[in-house]
């Protein structure tokens, strides 16, 4: 043995001591297998990894730019925690889809100060590939099979939602987190040492601050899982006491880390469009369970095709439903050869065997939980679970579905190729081939009773030759096991990653030719935000920061702002301010020119509020006068037409800082409700919440001399006093001095920043800091 080899060896050793990570007694090496995995990997992921095709939707339209801006923010020295490029301004640091707390994506931030798509694309598959690891070594934990690991891996990580929805960047993190909290949660319950179970609250750490339904599901399950280890112990008492210490430091690990972003996110939520989701809400986002029929035939509706042409439930074929969930949410596909495995391992009774009852009780239970209201657990879950108001679709506990129903399948691969997978009765085989027939009968019912026979026919027969496939290929493994073992194996790996990559691989729900998203990168060349960018240059002057409306472009635009750093006041997040979305009637999205709502308080581009915002430009994907048909010719000048819109101006935008000398009073509440901003020269004038209104005096001003996201310093010169002025957001945790001295920013013109300033020269300075802010907010209540 060389010098390299015996060191490697002695760092191993030393990292098993210290993190207690002791191998298994089944003594298949690890690395070996991992890198069989990785290979099957690089086949899945190839194509994104290429940049022949980038991950759409909302992997693009929402989190990517939230990613661009995370990294350029790092690189110019500045805090992330103020979003300042989409509706108005933002809380970042409590937005649960901000992905700043997302390891992978933070290291990447770190490292690249302008990642790429094709990096953001690479570093979620990336931790799509550590997920698998991950279920590779809970199964050598558990002494399973290395080929039951290697199936296990392969339908996690390329099965169900966590291909078919490889857009929704949280929930995937979220669930490729979970093998390894149960790998560290189960050392530590079975060892008593605290160090695990330290590990493990780190890991889970991760999961809840990704802040989503998926790894709420997830803390359920590993909470589940301590419970069960508790009570299929030997002894109760022993063991509980035994958990003691590896569960205090878990969640002492945990809570230290958490703490904070959940308090500021449970925070932002009371502030926000949608506190909670009504029960009929979240009912809404249920899997019809006809859906499951794709855990057989993935391409039965045509969920990897455009939306017109898909006809699951919901859709134009499908419809009275009652449901709103994307076409891709209902894909349960494991591959032929788990699919067979989990029916056989059903069948035959080996998934309620003790050392994997808990994960059939899990699958059976996130299954209901998906179905929503078409079973009464959700309801029970809806009511009873903390956290379940939060979110609106039932239907996400498909990735849960997927990766434990994975777990469920590679147990049943290791019982197959360790001789102990019972053979089936008569009966069992009958029970076996009954359910595949009723899934392909639904299937063909289906299609001849909505008259999609032709669209439904290819589907059919490639899932029929995939389980045909599948069928052969596991009585030969099971004959080549002993003479073969290593080759039954790779057999049944083989087909299943072919079979994956083939059937759950790039698609119109997870996969767009890069450059159709070209406006989504820090390099383009785009005309339309070229012209953008050089008019807001020209224009920027020591009071004014123009904003910009980027409306009707595309699902993929409105967060462009956000990888480009322009002020926008519209955008694209589920999770907005309440009181900025009652003021100007933005929505989740501005991709469609439809989605452009005014409000009582905006009817129009030609308002006071849009001034007051200072719109100065709008790129429409329409002429203006389709989205605002209030506009009187010469409202808004068309300046440019592009390829992508029309761009217009509003010349009655408003400098960004004034120094107001007489106030106003109104009630906001009303203003809002009914709309009708005073009619007063706002360059003079401040608008305050019922105050007393204030006689003018002389006339003075105000700069901007430094802006970052977090910390505006603005000079004002005044003979007599008055009010600065800033037409930024609004928020509770802004604070604000003058001259160093801490001093009350009020609500100004309903959405915007003043402060009260003596005669003189002064400097004020707005800093946004939210955990002051929050403290505060939480002692006023």
């Amino acid at each position: 043995m060389n010098s390299v080899q015996r060191t490697s060896r002695s760092i191993s050793a030393r990292a098993q001591i210290l993190f207690d990570l002791d191998p298994p007694a089944l003594g298949w090496p690890y690395w070996p297998v991992a890198v069989l995995f990785a290979l099957c990997w690089i086949l899945f992921a190839w194509p994104w990894l290429s940049g022949a095709v980038t991950i759409p939707w909302d992997g693009k339209a929402q989190f990517a730019p939230q990613v661009q801006f995370l990294a350029a923010s790092i690189a110019r020295g500045e805090s992330p925690f103020w979003n300042p490029y989409a509706f108005a301004g933002h809380p970042q640091i409590a937005d649960p889809q901000s992905l700043m707390f997302s390891p992978p994506f933070l290291l990447l931030a770190l490292l690249n100060s302008a990642p790429s798509l094709r990096a953001i694309d690479a570093t979620v598959l990336l931790s799509v590939l550590a997920g698998g690891f991950g279920v590779l070594w809970l199964a050598r934990e558990l002494e399973w099979h290395w080929g039951g690991a290697l199936i296990a891996a392969l339908s996690f990580c390329f099965g169900a939602s966590m291909a078919w929805r490889l857009q929704h960047f949280g929930q995937v993190l979220s669930l490729a987190y979970l093998p390894f909290a149960l790998v560290f949660l189960r050392r530590g319950l079975q060892s008593g040492r605290p160090l695990p179970g330290l590990v493990a609250g780190i890991v889970t750490s991760f999961i809840v601050l990704g802040r989503d339904q998926v790894g709420l599901l997830c803390i359920y399950v590993l909470i589940g899982f301590a419970v069960w280890q508790q009570l299929s112990a030997p002894s109760f008492w022993p063991a509980f006491r035994n958990s003691v210490r590896p569960l205090a430091a878990g969640l002492a690990s945990g809570v230290a880390l958490v703490a904070i972003p959940i308090l500021l996110t449970a925070l932002l939520a009371g502030q926000s469009n949608r506190p909670e989701i009504d029960y009929a809400g979240a009912a809404a986002g249920s899997l019809h369970p006809a859906l499951l029929v794709t855990s057989a035939i993935p391409h039965l509706f045509g969920a990897a095709g455009e939306m017109e042409k898909y006809w699951g439930p919901p859709s134009f074929t499908w419809e009275g439903t009652g449901l709103f969930i994307a076409q891709n949410m209902g894909q349960l596909y494991l591959g032929a050869v788990p699919l067979l495995l989990l029916i056989a391992g059903t069948v035959r009774g080996v998934l309620w065997d003790r050392q994997i009852r808990f994960f059939t009780v899990a699958f059976v239970l996130v299954t209901l939980y998906a179905l929503g209201h078409f079973t009464p657990f959700f309801r029970v879950a809806y009511e009873l679970l903390p956290g379940v108001k939060l979110y609106r679709r039932p239907a996400d506990a498909t990735f849960l579905v997927g990766g434990l129903g994975s777990i469920l399948a590679g147990y049943t691969v290791h019982r197959l190729l360790t001789w102990t997978l019972p053979a089936p009765k008569r009966w069992q085989r009958i029970v076996e081939i009954a359910i595949v027939a009723a899934a392909f009968s639904f299937a063909l019912a289906a299609s001849l009773a909505f008259d999609r026979i032709d669209r439904a026919l290819a589907p059919l027969l490639i899932a029929a030759a995939w389980l045909a496939a599948g069928a052969a290929a596991l009585p030969l493994a099971n004959s080549l096991k002993t003479i073969r073992p290593i080759t039954a194996a790779l057999l049944l790996g083989g087909l299943t990653a072919v079979d994956l990559s083939w059937n759950n691989g790039p698609n119109g729900a997870s996969a767009m030719p890069a450059g159709e998203l070209d406006m989504l990168e820090p390099s383009t060349r785009n005309e339309t935000l070229a012209l953008l960018k050089q008019k807001l240059g020209q224009r920027r002057s020591p009071a004014a920061r123009d904003r910009v409306e980027l409306i009707g472009l595309g699902f993929h635009w409105p967060n462009a702002s956000l990888t480009h750093g322009l002020e926008q006041t519209l955008g694209y997040n589920p999770v907005r301010l309440k009181l900025y979305s009652a003021a100007t009637g933005a929505g989740d999205s501005s991709g469609n020119a439809d989605q452009r709502k005014f409000s009582k308080l905006m009817p129009s581009y030609r308002s006071a509020l849009a001034d007051l915002l200072g719109l100065r430009y709008v790129a429409s994907g329409v002429p203006i006068e389709q989205i605002d048909p209030n506009l009187e010719p010469g409202d808004l000048p068309l300046i440019a037409r592009t390829a992508d819109a029309y761009v217009y101006e509003n010349p009655r935008a408003l400098p960004r800082v004034m120094l107001a000398t007489q106030t106003r009073a109104a009630d906001f509440n009303k203003l809002v409700a009914e709309g009708g901003l005073p009619n007063v020269d706002f360059r003079t004038t401040v608008v305050l919440q019922e105050d007393e209104p204030s006689l003018p005096r002389r006339p003075g001003s105000a700069r901007i001399v430094a802006y970052t996201n977090t910390t505006v310093t603005i000079d004002a010169e005044t003979p007599d006093g008055g009010w600065v002025v800033l037409n930024d957001l609004w928020h509770p945790w802004w604070f604000a001095a003058i001259d160093g001295k801490t001093t009350i920013i009020r609500r100004a013109n309903v959405l915007f920043r003043a402060v009260e300033v003596p005669a003189g020269q002064h400097r004020v300075v707005f800093t946004f800091r939210p955990l002051a802010g929050g403290w505060r907010e939480l002692l006023d209540r």
